[in-house]
């Protein structure tokens, strides 16, 4: 008898009599990221350790993603607090040249534009939360929209102090997108230019001073500092970054941002998003819903950015190639080398890539701003 009741204690500790459909799915989603990182090569960085810690997070019994358990405790160490991110945007600040974006001024208005589909689709998830069926807050609806400024490491800052329920689901649909601007993008660049727009060749841009880089970071955050305080948290790190960067004096520093940090900080992120592909928490209709509306703020950001462009070639003595307009959502540098190969497309000596990182890198700005005023925004409410 005191085997059989040993067996059963034994057959019940096991995975298999503990673990729920959901836990299942989950768990082939998390191999499924796994998949699409390496054999698709879709953000491997990231997806691989989300996917790992989505895996992870849904073992029975082991708890690994509860406050005890080692993932849990990697995601309260370092995305309950926003660490996580503004440690990845010093590495971005570190790896980020603004020459071109200080080269053509203009290209910033085009970062702008693209921030256009994040409060569209804010709207758009209020209107649902109208619904029977889904429930989505201001708080919500804000964190869901900056998916539309495809800026990882943003969207997890803001979803981390708003919705932290939400942050799987938001964290897969950005780095998604991000992973996706070349299949994405070209359909809606083709649709909104023609050819002969798409053929427009730019000049060549102007040499920036050094003494120009070095006091570029230091003037955003003074701007930061006095307009939009909310911000300075992401544009702060980000600055820093590209200020040891550029000063030439703090090359150990800008190295160690650059790999070291990035790397052992995108690992500990990677598995900490992880944590939040609970079964429970992932596996419902707002799940699809914020999908749904993280592409089209997408989408949206995408053809703002070209239609901003195709205005103010009207009103320009220089040529500007509307196809830098799309590379005004954050997915640095994919979206500037998508609009690159578009261009090429149409006239084969067309060099876009470095006109279009103004306004790439001008969105990661444009991305961290929209973030201030949305933490703003919910703050009154």
């Amino acid at each position: 008898m005191k085997i059989l009741e040993s067996l059963e204690s034994l057959r019940l500790s096991t995975g298999i009599a503990n673990l729920s459909w959901g836990q299942f799915v989950m768990i082939g989603i998390g191999f499924l990221l796994i998949y699409l990182a390496i054999a698709r090569k879709f953000e491997p960085l990231l997806l691989i350790p989300i996917g790992f810690g989505g895996i992870l997070s849904n073992v029975p019994i082991a708890d690994i993603a509860g406050a005890s358990g080692f993932i849990g405790q990697i995601y309260n160490m370092g995305i309950a607090t926003s660490l996580f991110p503004l440690f990845i945007f010093i590495g971005v600040g570190a790896l980020t040249d603004f020459g071109p974006l200080l080269a053509n001024p203009k290209t910033a208005l085009l970062g702008a534009a693209a921030q256009f589909g994040i409060f569209t689709t804010l709207i758009g998830a209020v209107a649902l939360s109208r619904l029977d069926f889904i429930d989505f807050s201001l708080a919500d609806a804000a964190s869901i929209g900056i998916i539309g400024g495809a800026d990882g490491p943003t969207a997890i800052f803001l979803a981390s102090q708003l919705s932290p329920d939400l942050l799987g689901a938001i964290a897969i649909a950005a780095y998604s997108y991000m992973a996706l601007v070349p299949i994405i993008q070209p359909p809606i660049m083709r649709l909104l230019t023609s050819p002969r727009e798409r053929a427009i060749k730019m000049e060549q841009l102007r040499h920036v001073s050094k003494t120009e880089r070095i006091l570029f970071p230091l003037a955003v955050v003074g701007i930061c500092v006095v307009l939009l305080p909310t911000a300075t948290p992401l544009i702060g790190a980000l600055m820093f970054g590209n200020l040891v960067k550029e000063c030439s004096v703090t090359e150990r520093l800008s190295n160690t941002a650059q790999n070291e940090l990035m790397n052992i900080v995108t690992i500990f992120l990677g598995l900490a998003v992880g944590s939040k592909l609970q079964a429970e928490t992932f596996l419902t209709l707002e799940t699809i819903g914020i999908l749904l509306l993280g592409l089209i703020a997408f989408a949206i950001g995408t053809a703002s950015g070209i239609l901003l462009a195709k205005l103010m070639n009207t009103m320009s003595k220089k040529p500007i190639n509307p196809l830098i307009g799309a590379a005004g959502v954050s997915a640095v540098p994919m979206a500037a080398r998508v609009a690159n190969k578009i261009g090429q497309e149409s006239n084969p000596n067309n060099y876009l890539l470095m006109h279009a990182m103004g306004p790439n890198v001008a969105g990661v700005i444009g991305s961290a701003v929209a973030a201030g005023v949305l933490l703003s925004i919910v703050s009154l409410f």
